[in-house]
């Protein structure tokens, strides 16, 4: 189901006002990517993208990564598009979904400290919630599979919004899910569009780097940096920012 995200604008100009005055203590919410964060699938997805380029005689670099990472399912389709001139965009996007999907079947590998920081989240009393630009059955099963379906108290899809990442309603709308203002909420990200998303909405954006590095850019808009969620967790309970 589609959400319309009136009044965007203003909550993330609200949010990024509050976050400006808030300690640590007053974080009670965490805000997760999936592929290449929690789970390490993202090298599945980038994987298929090249064995579909090699099928049409395509070679993709380290761009296409980089713009495709984090994209919502259009934005995707609109690189897809630039590299793929003249294809059938929605049947590209179809036919690698499902290739990923079966690849994905019987085991998802998490990443490191992904049980880490959930379980000490919870156990502290955070509410988390999971927003990933990905299809809702294969968010779903996916975190079924892995085993941490249950550690959430939401679960965002990208077809739960209108605007994907680097827009923030995705991050926005979690928030709202999970009961707690943006700007009391880390957001967790592996992509450049994904961090772009969560410092627009005014939450704390922490980006723990999977396929692609932070560029200046991103390190500007970053809270933390760090090489893996446990990691980030152990800083971020010292009450420490920045990172790697």
């Amino acid at each position: 189901m589609n959400i319309l995200t009136t009044g965007v604008s203003e909550a993330r100009n609200t949010a990024a006002q509050e976050r400006k005055g808030c300690s640590d203590r007053d974080m009670t919410g965490a805000i997760f990517d999936m592929d290449g964060l929690l789970l390490d699938t993202e090298c599945i997805f980038q994987r298929t993208w090249r064995e579909m380029a090699a099928e049409r005689g395509v070679t993709l670099d380290e761009s296409f990564t980089a713009a495709v990472c984090g994209n919502s399912r259009e934005g995707t389709k609109s690189v897809l598009a630039r590299w793929f001139p003249g294809t059938d965009t929605e049947a590209f996007m179809t036919e690698a979904t499902r290739r990923v999907f079966e690849k994905e079947a019987s085991t998802i590998p998490l990443k490191k400290g992904t049980l880490t920081i959930l379980e000490g989240m919870r156990a502290e009393g955070w509410r988390l919630a999971v927003a990933s630009s990905s299809g809702t059955e294969m968010v779903l099963r996916n975190l079924r599979v892995a085993g941490i379906d249950h550690l959430f108290d939401a679960i965002v899809s990208g077809p739960d919004v209108v605007h994907g990442k680097p827009a923030p309603d995705i991050f926005l709308y979690a928030a709202g899910r999970i009961g707690v203002p943006p700007a009391d909420c880390y957001v967790f990200e592996d992509s450049l569009n994904g961090i772009r998303a969560g410092y627009a909405s005014g939450a704390r954006a922490v980006m723990i780097p999977d396929m692609i590095p932070p560029t200046e850019e991103i390190r500007a808009l970053c809270f933390g940096i760090w090489p893996d969620l446990g990691t980030a967790w152990t800083q971020i309970l010292r009450g420490h920012s920045r990172g790697v």
